[in-house]
């Protein structure tokens, strides 16, 4: 009661709290009516969020876009001027090519990792890149990681809202004080970033931390790799609790989020162990769906500090805790998620960007021999069309051999 509420993070991981006995239906029917008030996308730093930080960062949004209230007179008047800009654009010959350049899709992603963004921006992000013709290896990410600051602390790693953000000046304060990391660059607005950035005032430095003062001295997302992911995989480190920044578990495997929900709400799985949820990736999804609902579960189990979940599926912004994903290969091309067992000891160390499975190469190999590719879940349609041509998520999840 007397708190705020957002959809993603409360609601989701409250199915987990009545599973668990610690919530009632009267109650969780109250919440999800309270956690969604009105129009606009979901109040933390969730997907949608991001990726309207990213944008504005990247110049292809007005200063001010991504953080205005979805009901408020500033909307409604960047929505006008989106529309003049858009005019002079076209007068002037500015192409989008113009302003997405290699330098602007570092700015993004250094926004991006200053907030403790999403981590679907790995996979959003590469893939535009791909489509502008900029070359932007996933690697970038945990490159640039090292030497950003988290300065914002935003839902779900944080307590802070995105109106938080808002009021204390939006994405030009974020990107004024990450100043000297950020390239000077044009925009659509016909104002380079500095100056948007020098135009901005920090009205609220708890919300916005100074560089110097930041919540982690490095950025939100990193990518780990070892033998469990030879082509990488993702986390988000800002929403990891200290004690599980290093975990050693015994794997539990399911073949769908379906099967993993299942087990979960029925109390299955337990403190100590690492759940893998695997044949969700682009090509096994189809369609890399979100595992919102299985984090979030064991979240509101009360388990995110001590259950590890790896998948090579992708996350809702909204999702906290030890939760890898993106990992590549993925399970429907026989990659090691394919071939991991129920008792498996896995090793995840965050700082060290590894994640281990304790298994040597020569069990690798005989288990690679017997692997069986399961059948698609989609037999007809353009899904089928879609997993036989769609690349891993360590590229973005891209379409190949296009015309």
């Amino acid at each position: 009661r007397n708190k705020r509420r957002s959809l993603v993070r409360d609601t989701f991981e409250a199915v987990g709290q009545v599973s668990a006995g610690t919530m009632t239906e009267t109650e969780l029917c109250a919440l999800e009516k309270e956690a969604c008030p009105g129009p606009g996308s979901c109040s933390g730093m969730y997907t949608a969020n991001t990726m309207a930080c990213v944008t504005e960062s990247m110049g292809m949004s007005l200063p001010g876009c991504a953080t205005a209230l979805a009901v408020s007179g500033k909307k409604r008047r960047i929505a006008f001027e989106s529309g003049v800009a858009i005019c002079e654009a076209i007068k002037n010959n500015v192409t989008a090519r113009q302003i997405m350049t290699r330098p602007a899709f570092e700015n993004a992603i250094r926004v991006d990792l200053a907030l403790g963004g999403s981590t679907n921006t790995a996979l959003h992000i590469p893939a535009i890149a791909h489509d502008a013709g900029v070359d932007l290896p996933l690697e970038t990410f945990d490159i640039l990681s090292r030497s950003t600051p988290q300065i914002c602390s935003v839902r779900p790693g944080g307590e802070d809202f995105i109106e938080d953000v808002e009021y204390a000046g939006g994405i030009p304060v974020v990107m004024k004080e990450l100043k000297d990391k950020i390239h000077d660059l044009p925009t659509v607005a016909g104002i380079s970033t500095h100056q948007s950035a020098d135009a901005s005032r920090n009205d609220n430095p708890d919300v916005i931390r100074p560089a110097s003062n930041p919540y982690k001295k490095e950025g939100g997302i990193v990518v780990l790799k070892g033998n469990l992911a030879p082509d990488g995989a993702v986390v988000k480190q800002s929403a990891i609790s200290p004690e599980m920044m290093k975990f050693s578990g015994a794997a539990v495997c399911f073949d769908s989020e379906e099967q993993a929900m299942e087990r979960i709400l029925k109390g299955a799985v337990k403190a100590g162990q690492v759940v893998i949820v695997r044949y969700e990736g682009p090509k096994g999804g189809p369609g890399m769906r979100e595992m919102l609902a299985p984090t979030s579960a064991i979240a509101g189990r009360g388990l995110q500090n001590s259950v590890a979940l790896i998948t090579d599926g992708r996350f809702s912004g909204g999702t906290r805790g030890p939760c890898i994903g993106h990992v590549s290969p993925e399970a429907m091309e026989c990659g090691p998620i394919a071939l991991v067992k129920d008792g498996d000891i896995i090793h995840i160390d965050i700082p060290e960007r590894t994640m281990r499975l304790d298994v040597d190469d020569a069990e690798l190999e005989k288990r690679r021999g017997e692997w069986k590719a399961p059948e698609p879940k989609i037999k007809t349609g353009y899904l089928v069309r879609y997993a036989k041509v769609v690349s891993s998520a360590g590229s973005g999840a891209i379409l190949k051999n296009r015309p």
